[in-house]
């Protein structure tokens, strides 16, 4: 039986022109965590994936180097989370897949919640310097219902002793509206069903 031996995973091609003609200030975490729950409350409401969403910004200058939404059933892809999809996306324009090489600026990402234990470890291996948290991981497994896996609850100082500073609940009222909208919307928990609670 033949096998996959690609796999493309692309954004929304709303997505582009939301960043263009976005036109708040980015200057401070707020304003920057007030464009990815922006990101994922539009993501929720064109039904093209989760109520999550990330974006990469150089930390000194506010520029936006990438973003992303959550586009885990749009695209069949259990890693296609908001900060996974963020990440790509900037390594990808930068050609590199260490955002914290030295011949970069500091590189800092604002992400709709918490981040789930694959995008937790995505984070480590990343090069990313600072992260905005916005909702909880208590907040998306209670107001939604998706398995956030086993991230340790020291996960600030782990992502700490290797460089990466970390600001939390960052917006976390509007963030978890947007997660209401999706659980009240009817839009599928894609958890794993070999792993559904008994």
């Amino acid at each position: 039986m033949p096998f996959a031996t690609t796999k493309t995973l692309t954004l929304p091609p709303w997505v582009q022109p939301f960043l263009s003609f976005w036109s708040g200030p980015l200057e401070t975490d707020e304003e920057r965590m007030r464009l990815a729950v922006a990101l994922s409350a539009e993501n929720v409401a064109r039904g093209t994936g989760g109520p999550f969403a990330a974006v990469v910004f150089e930390k000194n200058t506010s520029r936006i180097v990438s973003a992303g939404v959550n586009v885990v059933v749009t695209q069949a892809s259990s890693f296609a989370h908001g900060e996974i999809m963020a990440l790509l996306m900037a390594q990808e324009s930068l050609g590199t897949y260490d955002l914290g090489r030295r011949t970069l600026p500091p590189l800092e990402m604002a992400t709709t919640s918490q981040p789930c234990i694959q995008c937790y470890g995505a984070l480590i291996w990343s090069g990313i310097r600072r992260v905005l948290v916005a909702a909880r991981g208590a907040d998306v497994e209670s107001l939604v219902g998706f398995d956030e896996g086993p991230v340790p609850a020291d996960w600030v100082h782990q992502w700490a002793k290797r460089g990466i500073e970390t600001k939390a609940d960052v917006l976390r009222e509007e963030a978890c509206a947007v997660l209401r909208a999706y659980k009240a919307s009817g839009a599928p928990i894609y958890n794993s069903e070999a792993n559904a609670k008994v």
